[in-house]
């Protein structure tokens, strides 16, 4: 239950971010206490970013490159030579270590990623559902539709009137 901070740099950080934790919640300024929150959340943050238990379940560096690539070209088609490229790895190796620290395929994963920030969009824009099919990567709106539904257990535009009210109908 102790944490070994050798960095003299994360020690001063961590130890700046606790003295802001309790300046700011002292403060009579709107908010403080939020603010207060907010530092010590970065605190524990950075205490399970150096954690040698925590570091030692983070993914491999390769699967994480993977991870990186399908998140900046998540709306591009999916193409596993391309993926195992970016991630220095053979694409049967990729499959294997990726299902391994993940235990989702790259393609599935890639899918899943497209449908939560579709959930984003959908409760948080006014483009309709089929430029968000298309901004995400989906060609077709209706195969979109039918991905999104069995993710999320219903239609995209249920799922828009559930979660803003109906404040728009698109």
């Amino acid at each position: 239950m102790v944490l070994n901070l050798k960095d003299p740099a994360v020690r001063r950080r961590l130890v700046s971010r606790f003295r802001d934790m309790i300046r700011l919640d002292a403060s009579s300024q709107s908010r403080s206490q939020n603010f207060g929150l907010n530092a010590l959340e970065e605190v524990l943050l950075w205490c399970d970013s150096i954690n040698p238990r925590q570091v030692s379940l983070q993914p491999d560096t390769r699967v994480r490159k993977a991870i990186d690539f399908l998140s900046v070209h998540s709306a591009e088609p999916f193409s596993e030579k391309r993926l195992a490229y970016a991630a220095g790895l053979s694409p049967s190796r990729l499959r294997h270590l990726f299902r391994a620290q993940t235990g989702d395929s790259p393609r599935h994963f890639q899918e899943t990623q497209r449908l939560l920030r579709a959930k984003d969009l959908l409760s948080m824009s006014r483009q309709t559902i089929g430029e968000i099919a298309l901004a995400l990567g989906f060609e077709n709106p209706f195969y979109f539709s039918l991905r999104f539904k069995k993710h999320a257990g219903e239609s995209p535009r249920a799922f828009r009137r559930r979660t803003t009210g109906a404040k728009w109908n698109l």
